[in-house]
């Protein structure tokens, strides 16, 4: 979970967006995110409800986040439960368990100002709105280096043909 800047405030609510995203570390695609003007479970788990609708979960899929409490809740953990996903976390205060999603939110918060006229978001739906444009473009036309420099969304349609071919009839 991040934090982004509204131009009608300065990093205090209602200053405040809060972006939580998943992410696919085998293919770099963001698969579910979901922002809103504050941090409650349900913005976890709407985002990771997306993130089971755009792919199904593998057996014993691991989910890993942060120590915070949104991650610890009942219906986070029945989420998990439900799709049969392994909840991982964090040690405590340990940022560097969490480096895939720091990079991320980091990545976000320098790409979209490059593109923008204002580097602050009007409002919570101009930070909707330009959240799923950038993660449009995240998963559709940014290269990865890491994923020999094609887009996620290749990379996942290589995985699903591949897959496909093994799968036996």
């Amino acid at each position: 979970m991040t934090c982004l800047p509204l131009a009608n405030g300065d990093w205090v609510v209602p200053g405040r967006a809060y972006l939580c995203a998943f992410q696919d570390m085998a293919r770099k695609q963001v698969v579910g995110w979901q922002v809103g003007a504050t941090m409650p479970e349900e913005l976890v788990t709407n985002a990771l409800q997306r993130a089971f609708w755009s792919q199904p979960a593998a057996p014993a899929l691991l989910v890993h986040s942060d120590r915070g409490g949104q991650y610890c809740g009942n219906a986070y953990r029945q989420l998990l439960h439900d799709h049969g996903a392994i909840r991982s976390q964090s040690r405590r205060s340990d940022c560097y368990d969490n480096a895939q999603a720091e990079s991320r939110g980091s990545g976000l918060k320098t790409e979209v100002p490059e593109v923008r006229e204002r580097p602050l978001f009007a409002d919570l739906a101009d930070a909707q709105r330009s959240v799923a444009d950038y993660f449009d473009y995240h998963n559709h036309e940014r290269l990865h280096s890491i994923i020999d420099y094609q887009t996620p969304y290749h990379t996942h349609q290589q995985l699903l043909q591949l897959n496909a071919l093994n799968c036996p009839a």
